[in-house]
């Protein structure tokens, strides 16, 4: 689970001296056209093979609750999730985002009942199947089991990944990687990318990043000056990426020279 942290000293990066003219190549995230391929051809092979419950949800909805006990697993066909749960002392704790081809439920399978909620940030389709139909139907069809053996793969990865980042990088790359990541995930499932809205508060940033809300602003408007990214002046959800290249770059740490200010 993560927690949260005190503001940590943010890794230095150069602020350009000048704009930098935008063209269409730099606002576009490097995507592998085999990953998008990947999650349609994924879920087209689910709703082929399984008896699927399809819904239509909404901001706000919640598909399952902590504690509830398990019977299905659920995969998101459009739209995007956040996954939270409840300390021991009442604070939520957001522990997971999910976008379009994940599953999810897989955390239920070992004691039998859900160990967080799930709930959608905006309109989104969901299906859901039982899981011991799920079980009869990979039995019959080894194709389907790689699909489900695949996505907790991912999901453990991404677990992995998290946990990493929250342990050792700075609060200024934290929440540049949340972001790339964020834009690298919509761009593999076709969306746009170098602009879009942001789903979580601050507040909700912070809290699963390991941050306060205070230093999710700071490093924002820090990436911000540092024309790393840039807002939409009606709604400072709404996040524009004019270099990606330039984002990427910081991310993987190959800016080595000045600071944000």
């Amino acid at each position: 689970m993560l927690t949260q942290t005190s503001p940590i000293t943010a890794r230095p990066l150069p602020v350009p001296a000048s704009p930098t003219p935008v063209t269409a190549l730099a606002a576009a995230p490097a995507v592998c056209p085999q990953e998008g391929q990947r999650i349609a051809s994924n879920l087209k092979l689910v709703a082929s093979l399984l008896s699927l419950k399809r819904r239509i949800v909404h901001a706000g909805d919640v598909i399952y609750r902590a504690g509830e006990r398990f019977s299905q697993l659920h995969i998101l066909n459009s739209g995007f999730f956040k996954l939270v749960s409840m300390s021991s002392d009442g604070r939520e704790q957001v522990v997971g985002l999910k976008f379009r081809g994940d599953w999810l439920g897989f955390a239920a399978i070992a004691n039998g009942s859900y160990n967080c909620d799930a709930i959608a940030l905006d309109t989104a389709e969901v299906w859901s199947v039982r899981y011991d139909e799920l079980l009869l139907a990979c039995a019959e069809h080894p194709g389907l089991m790689a699909i489900v053996h695949e996505a907790m793969s991912r999901e453990i990865m991404r677990d992995r990944d998290s946990l990493v980042a929250i342990c050792t990088l700075p609060a200024d790359t934290r929440v540049a990687t949340f972001l790339h990541h964020w834009a690298q995930s919509l761009a593999v499932r076709g969306l746009r990318a170098d602009q879009f809205s942001l789903r979580l508060t601050r507040a909700e940033i912070g809290n699963y990043l390991g941050l306060t809300l205070e230093t999710v602003s700071r490093v924002l408007s820090r990436l911000a000056r540092a024309e790393l990214i840039a807002f939409n002046e009606k709604s400072r959800r709404d996040i524009c990426i004019p270099d990606f290249h330039a984002l990427a770059a910081y991310v993987e740490g190959r800016d080595h020279h000045a600071g944000l200010h």
